[in-house]
């Protein structure tokens, strides 16, 4: 993958993940004591994260994974 499209990825889901915190109305801080989770990383789109975490987020959010790409995911 070109290192554009990775940029591009992650900022996509750093926008997913930043949406879903202000749905669930928790501060970064909260999330991360909740979830044991970085937020300010994955929402500058600096971090790469793995799949087991993305399957954390979602039940987190209390969504699935299909849910969390299928909404306003480009």
């Amino acid at each position: 993958m070109k290192n554009d499209s990775k940029e591009k990825l992650l900022l996509e889901l750093a926008k997913r993940v930043k949406e879903l915190r202000k749905i669930k109305r928790v501060t970064q801080e909260d999330a991360l004591n909740d979830t044991g989770i970085q937020f300010s990383r994955i929402e500058q789109g600096k971090r790469d994260i793995q799949l087991s975490t993305l399957n954390k987020l979602c039940e987190y959010f209390d969504i699935s994974l299909k849910e969390f790409f299928d909404e306003n995911f480009d």
